[in-house]
């Protein structure tokens, strides 16, 4: 929701830099049609379930998950939550998704993928809302765990 999304950057004086469009960004398509950069700078986040815990991991647009890399990190299978899991567990919508504002014992992890940019594109709760971070940024917002490399076709 892009209500806890830009309550959270409040705290850090940062919601003027959420981007709300007038089409969707549900997608990563969509939403670098819309803002007008490649498709791979757009950062998609996926959700997941370990052990009964959902996680989220932010990649590049351009890449898909690695089963096998994905099983050698987490010890189990690549399992997405459906849409209602999804809107549940992590707090946002399906097309909205984020690291920010979301629901108390999300893990985030940050896929080796994004490494590649100086500043990417995460969505910012709603699916026609995102905001530029340089990784540093990211790191920081999106309280992430770690670093993992878990995706394939970059």
């Amino acid at each position: 929701m892009i209500e806890q999304v830009r309550e959270y950057f409040k705290l850090y004086e940062m919601e003027e830099r959420i981007i709300e469009l007038e089409t969707s960004s549900a997608t990563v398509e969509l939403a670098a049609q819309a803002i007008g950069c490649e498709p791979e700078r757009i950062a998609k986040t996926l959700s997941f379930q370990v052990e009964e815990k959902p996680i989220l991991i932010v990649t590049a647009g351009d890449t898909k998950i690695d089963n096998a890399k994905y099983k050698a990190k987490f010890h189990a299978k690549a399992k997405m939550l459906s849409p209602d899991e999804v809107l549940e567990k992590i707090g946002h919508a399906v097309g909205g998704v984020c690291p920010f504002g979301i629901k108390d014992g999300v893990l985030v992890y940050l896929d080796e993928s994004l490494k590649r940019f100086e500043t990417v594109f995460p969505a910012a709760g709603s699916h026609n809302s995102m905001i530029e971070l340089n990784l540093q940024e990211l790191e920081q917002y999106s309280n992430y765990k770690e670093w993992v490399d878990v995706c394939k076709g970059w």
